[in-house]
């Protein structure tokens, strides 16, 4: 009985762009493929031109990919800041949670005349 274990290689584009391990590479890829040949065949089904149609691909490629991928990035670095104020504000509620500096404490006459 033979055992085969499938070593899961990441597959880099161009030789240097990890797909698996860079956010938004492999959408971007995904759907610049998609873009290239929606445009492409539009332009061939439109004109019958077949190497006008190729370059019109591979533009639409270069478009959707980089729309994409700044899209995609940008929408990242925003989840990363909502993630780090929101890891900030837990953390400051358990450091204040039931101290005089927590504000969401009621404060009591006998506490007020003490600040």
């Amino acid at each position: 009985m033979w055992i085969c274990k499938v070593v899961c290689q990441s597959f880099k584009l161009l030789g240097f762009l990890d797909v698996q391990s860079v956010p938004c590479a492999r959408e971007s890829v995904l759907y610049g493929s998609l873009g290239s040949l929606v445009a492409g065949l539009g332009h061939f089904l439109a004109t019958s031109r077949v190497r006008r149609s190729c370059d019109f691909a591979v533009g639409g490629f270069i478009c959707t990919m980089l729309g994409y991928w700044f899209y995609c990035r940008y929408n990242l670095a925003q989840q990363r800041i909502r993630q780090r104020m929101l890891k900030e504000g837990m953390r400051n509620k358990i450091l204040f949670e039931g101290s005089s500096l927590d504000p969401e404490r009621k404060q009591t006459g006998n506490e007020r005349s003490d600040s």
